[in-house]
């Protein structure tokens, strides 16, 4: 298996396989895999089933795979994974043809030929008769080959195809789109001939190790009466590298943006619920995934913004963090296939919670303890993406989704900066204006100091639903002094908080924390040694106000008298 590392992933797979000869007197079926060589991360999985009745199907099988796995390798990959594959199996069907034709002892050697392979995030398919590949993917099973043979019924178990019975194989090619947790079969008719794909779909979908899963189906068709050698490969997708930026911006390019749908459509197997919001530039749905039976939020962009290149960039930001960025803190954007998906949208999981924005909205105020609960777990996601790299711009209470479990998630990355990534101009940095650093008004583009700020005035607006230096409105060149005291809206808070909160708040950059985990521990920490400050004996006035101002003329009343009374 190849273990991810850090944010540079590489394709993590877990393999296992089980052949029986069955009631066979020899096995000729042949298996293999192999999960890269030196200057190729391409992974190679592969079943050959030599065909029964000729000589040297057994060997066939085995050579074809050999060789095809080595000369796979050897060619250069700036052929691409499509053509070299061709190249290897034509390489390996020439000589199987030849030697049957030269060779008595091998005449007539031929079999059928199916292998996958896993380059990045595509799986390729090469195959020739009637071994067969399928992917389990979010709990769907799919076939990737179709069987080639001379007809039905007594002609079933003919091929009219396979590696050697012609100087040119005809084979098909075929490739999809991979996900986290996809499964892949390759197994010979031995297996698909005498159990159904949905026992198969069920085995495979018991989760086991690939191991015990190949055994299982191997098991399972000889349990069914399976005449033939049985084979079955499994292999498991465990880790994907992150798309590049070019895949995602083709990608995303090629995909229309169609007039806004309503509630009831279905969109690519998504039955559209709910409308969750319908803004300027997009509108949100509560839909169900049919394939994969879960509750998520499709978001489609206005057809009035099909021109606008920076917002089809905010697509590709999601799908460029979501890709590079795996955090309990950050809201996930689910990857779907490229050929399920016909139009441009996102598709996002349906978290259970309310935003902070709507929690500050409803009584009881945060506590203390609460807010800075809260407040830790949102620099957790905001570090998560500085340590990738990329910056939020645009953090505040309606991005922040409080889970009823009690997590936190961290959403809308549309408008980050992310690395290697085309920008805003630099007219048109985004933001939300009361949110924003001093330092964007003038036109910086933004980096951790910004998003430390944007953080101040989050936690700020959390413990007072007010904002430090008041409602900015968008475009305006505001003016920052110092910010209003946390006291002016919670005399019930510490001092130390304001102190802690004023530093994110700092107009100068350099004034504010080192980084936003600084920030945290000036938080945690305050409110490990240091509770509510002693709450002083309030005021007659505050106590009181009509009996103060009484009092207050009563005592001025007398005053005039006694001065009158001297003059």
């Amino acid at each position: 298996m190849r273990v991810a590392n850090g944010s540079q992933r590489d394709l993590g797979v877990r393999v296992g396989f089980a052949s029986e000869t069955g009631k066979r007197d020899a096995n000729e079926d042949y298996v293999a895999a192999c999960l890269g060589r030196p200057g190729s991360r391409d992974i190679v999985a592969a079943v050959a089933d030599g065909v029964g009745g000729h000589k040297g199907g057994r060997e066939a099988a085995e050579v074809a795979i050999r060789s095809f796995i080595d000369a796979f390798y050897s060619l250069p990959e700036t052929l691409g994974v499509r053509r070299r594959a061709a190249r290897a199996l034509e390489a390996a069907n020439s000589w199987i043809h030849s030697q049957g034709g030269v060779d008595a002892a091998r005449s007539g050697m031929a079999c059928a030929f199916t292998s996958l392979i896993l380059s990045r995030r595509q799986c390729h398919v090469i195959h020739i008769g009637d071994t067969r590949a399928y992917r389990l993917s979010e709990d769907r099973l799919e076939r990737l080959t179709q069987d080639h043979i001379a007809g039905r019924g007594d002609l079933a178990h003919l091929l009219s195809r396979a590696i050697g019975f012609e100087e040119f194989a005809r084979f098909d090619t075929t490739s999809v789109g991979l996900r986290q947790h996809d499964r892949l079969l390759i197994c010979s008719d031995g297996v698909h001939g005498a159990i159904s794909d949905q026992r198969l779909h069920d085995l495979l979908g018991e989760r086991t190790p690939p191991d015990e899963s190949a055994r299982a189906i191997v098991d399972a068709a000889l349990a069914a009466g399976s005449s033939d050698n049985t084979t079955a490969l499994v292999l498991d997708v465990v880790d994907l590298p992150p798309a590049d930026r070019d895949e995602l911006t083709h990608a995303i390019a090629t995909l229309p943006i169609l007039d806004l749908p309503e509630s009831g459509d279905m969109i690519d197997d998504f039955a559209l619920g709910d409308v969750l919001s319908d803004g300027r530039y997009s509108r949100l749905f509560q839909a169900t995934d049919k394939r994969a039976g879960r509750e998520v939020v499709l978001k489609f962009p206005h057809p009035r913004v099909a021109s606008e290149g920076s917002y089809r960039l905010a697509f590709v930001r999601e799908a460029w963090v979501a890709s590079r960025v795996r955090s309990l803190w950050i809201g996930e954007i689910i990857e779907l296939p490229a050929e399920r998906q016909t139009r441009l949208y996102s598709v996002m999981p349906l978290y259970q919670g309310e935003t902070l924005e709507q929690r500050l909205s409803r009584a009881p105020r945060l506590s203390l303890s609460e807010g800075i609960a809260i407040a830790t777990k949102l620099v957790r996601a905001v570090t998560a993406l500085h340590r990738a790299g990329i910056i939020h711009r645009d953090i505040k209470p309606d991005n922040v989704i409080l889970l009823t479990d009690g997590g936190l998630r961290l959403v809308d990355l549309g408008v980050a900066r992310v690395p290697l990534l085309e920008d805003f101009p630099a007219e048109d940095i985004p933001g939300t204006a009361s949110y924003m650093a001093p330092e964007l008004f003038a036109g910086n583009a933004g980096n951790e100091a910004s998003d430390l700020f944007a953080l101040g005035v989050t936690v700020y607006r959390m413990f007072t639903a007010s904002y430090p230096f008041g409602e900015i409105e968008p475009f305006s060149r505001p003016r920052f002094g110092k910010p209003a005291p946390l006291s002016r809206y919670r005399p019930d808070l510490p001092a130390w908080l304001d102190a802690v909160i004023g530093k994110a708040l700092s107009v100068d950059p350099a004034q504010r924390f080192g980084d936003a985990i600084e920030f945290a521990h000036e938080l945690e920490n305050g409110a490990s040694w240091a509770g509510p400050a002693a709450t002083t004996r309030k005021s007659l006035h505050d106590r009181d106000p009509v009996t103060f101002w009484k009092v207050l003329c009563a005592i001025l009343a007398v005053i005039i008298v006694v001065l009158l009374a001297r003059h």
